[in-house]
């Protein structure tokens, strides 16, 4: 049926907007009785929000990823004093079993992020200001031998009398071997001595005898590359990883080191000099 008034064509559109609301949910409005024209079809949103200024559905901003937890103190690949620090009081609340080694690797990594995400804050695996301020409300100031338990430490000054000849300096304070000659220090290496109740023995010693593959005939356990100065006491090879330097022997002086050990036993003669101090 044919409208007076209106041409063929708006009716064909007015038509097609119908049955297309229809479908989706909108209504078409009818002629305003002031004669204005206006859009036929009035659209409602599934949701109930009405359109935003560009015709667009209103929508809330994207979730912020978490950001870091202050500035960045150390990472992987750091080393240094501090790096050594944090891997100690991670140990304290058992999350790093290894070191500490003063090098921030893969496990300082993991363990730091382990750390974070039990605490909520951000898992970046890099310790940050924040975590670094939880960590020490938990732990306590680590001693010396927590930071130096796998060895590391710096050296104490040589004893005067190791400063001429051949001399197996050996200092308990700081728990070190320097191997001089003439008072040049040629190599230090970590050591741990005697329990309480079998202590090394403190002096001045020789070296008597050289023993590459020797094993205790009291303990029966293996002593390589032993170095002897003082009866039964010797200065050896002893992988004792587990316990670390803050172990004990039963008097002899244990070098974890395999390869320094290895290379000193080759150098020292029978008859130089072996100074053990504090």
């Amino acid at each position: 049926m044919r409208i007076p008034g209106r041409p063929a064509a708006v009716l064909v559109s007015v038509a097609a907007l119908a049955a297309l609301a229809v479908l989706s949910g909108c209504t078409v409005r009818p002629p305003d009785g002031d004669g204005k024209q206006r859009s036929p079809v009035h659209v409602l949103l599934p949701s109930g929000t009405a359109p935003g200024p560009t015709g667009t559905r209103a929508h809330r901003p994207a979730a912020q990823p978490a950001r870091p937890s202050g500035r960045v103190l150390w990472s992987r690949g750091d080393s240094g004093t501090g790096v050594r620090e944090l891997q100690a009081r991670l140990r304290q609340l058992d999350w790093l079993f290894d070191g500490p080694t003063g090098s921030y690797d893969d496990l300082t990594e993991r363990a730091v992020a382990g750390f974070q995400g039990r605490r909520g804050l951000p898992r970046t695996g890099e310790l940050d200001t924040a975590t670094w301020q939880r960590l020490l409300a938990m732990t306590h100031r680590p001693g010396r031998w927590e930071l130096y338990l796998m060895g590391g430490q710096p050296a104490d000054p040589p004893d005067p009398r190791c400063l001429t000849g051949r001399v197996l300096c050996i200092s308990k304070a700081s728990r070190t071997l320097r191997w001089m000659v003439d008072g040049r220090t040629v190599e230090t290496m970590s050591v741990r001595f005697g329990a309480q109740y079998s202590p090394t023995r403190e002096g001045v010693f020789r070296v008597y005898w050289k023993s590459r593959h020797h094993v205790s005939t009291l303990y029966h356990s293996p002593m390589p590359y032993a170095l002897f100065f003082s009866g039964g006491q010797a200065v050896h090879y002893s992988d004792f990883a587990a316990r670390g330097y803050a172990g004990g022997s039963h008097g002899c002086v244990n070098v974890r080191d395999e390869a320094a050990i290895s290379e000193l036993f080759a150098q020292v003669r029978v008859g130089d000099k072996v100074v053990v101090h504090w």
